[in-house]
């Protein structure tokens, strides 16, 4: 009987362990302010109905843009660059494993993960994400897209409801101090600062601040004179998000020594963005001026010497897979030999995550 009982408890044992893989600690040190943009909108036919993402219609500008055909994905994909993991779908659970692997191999310690919201299919990707990141010794905060957040009503709701969801799990991000969550707002000024003041100052209307659902949010720097935006909204610090440098005033690494400065005389957390190049030629065939080439690795590294010589304390890195920008480190292959997509030759296809492990050993990491 008791021979019976040991074979039955190690049968479940073995089928614990299948379906939850062991913790995985990092085979190097996580940097704990680096932060990596992560996109969990792509699917599938096989474990989604559709190719989410892959799949894209053209962005129209021009008259003469009208009639560019839909991109339809199954092998002709919305982006320059082709997945070394093919056409995934971002609710597989294996691919989260994958995915939050090599961040942690690559000594990024947190992941700003793409929310637009419970109705978004990009929602069913979460409990996957989290898992595999608390394994690897991560932790998750969000980018908040507009697409949630049409009016500040609708933003409160969405801080709101990713904290009630996750805010309790492992990997859910939180300062070390404080215990407050980070949220970034991506494209911030398309709500005015008397709006976002509602939330995010503590005499506000409908105030975050001194509650269970306080956080650290970071608005997105674009212009060069939004100082002022930032101080009457309310904000806990500014990132600049782009990958295609000089795309905007914030963009332009010249100017980071500049923002630090701005944010130590007010208090604020400046986040500057770093990134391996730009290119979205099939999505927005019209914007060839903000391309920028990989050229070999050297942009990536222009990038990020710039952020270690602006005196910042946390770095952003756009992106680990938004493939219709071509800013990713994930690692990418040629697909075919018409020349359609780029690859990293002749750098190895992890030569991005590589070189994010040695920036990042590079980088400070004393008190922010």
């Amino acid at each position: 009987m008791r021979l019976r009982a040991a074979l039955a408890l190690c049968a479940l044992w073995l089928v614990a362990c299948a379906v939850t893989p062991p913790r995985t600690p990092p085979a190097v040190a996580l940097h704990p302010r680096a932060i990596v943009f992560y996109y969990n909108w792509y699917g599938n036919p096989e474990r989604d109905g559709a190719r989410l993402h892959w799949s894209h219609p053209v962005l129209k500008l021009r008259a003469e843009d009208a009639g560019a055909p839909d991109i339809p994905g199954g092998g002709d994909i919305a982006a320059d660059f082709y997945p070394a993991l093919g056409e995934y779908s971002s609710a597989d659970p294996a691919l989260a494993e994958r995915h939050m692997a090599m961040i942690a191999q690559a000594g990024i310690g947190v992941v700003a993960v793409t929310w637009l919201g419970r109705a978004d299919p990009s929602y069913r990707s979460l409990p996957a994400l989290f898992d595999a990141a608390e394994r690897h010794g991560l932790r998750i905060c969000f980018q908040i897209e507009p697409g949630s957040r049409p009016d500040i009503g609708a933003a409160r709701a969405q801080f709101v409801a990713a904290i009630d969801d996750y805010g309790r799990h492992p990997a859910f991000y939180r300062d070390p101090g404080s215990g407050r969550p980070l949220f970034f707002v991506y494209d911030s000024y398309q709500l005015p600062a008397s709006d976002w003041a509602r939330l995010l100052r503590a005499d506000g209307a409908d105030t975050l601040r001194g509650g269970a659902y306080d956080a650290d949010v970071i608005g997105l720097w674009v212009r060069a004179d939004e100082g002022r935006f930032f101080l009457d909204g309310g904000f806990d610090g500014v990132y600049t998000y782009f990958a295609s440098r000089g795309f905007t005033w914030g963009a332009t690494p010249e100017h980071w020594p500049q923002l630090q400065r701005w944010a130590d005389a007010h208090g604020l957390r400046f986040i500057p963005s770093v990134g391996p190049g730009y290119s979205d030629r099939r999505v927005r065939p019209w914007n060839r001026a903000n391309e920028r080439g990989r050229d070999g690795g050297a942009y990536y590294d222009a990038m990020f010497g710039a952020a270690v010589d602006s005196g910042a304390r946390w770095v952003s890195i756009t992106s680990f897979n938004e493939w219709h920008e071509g800013t990713q480190l994930e690692p990418a292959r040629a697909a075919d030999r018409d020349g359609r997509y780029f690859d990293y030759a002749p750098l190895a296809p992890d030569h991005y995550l590589r070189r994010t492990r040695y920036w990042l050993s590079r980088f400070p990491q004393g008190s922010p």
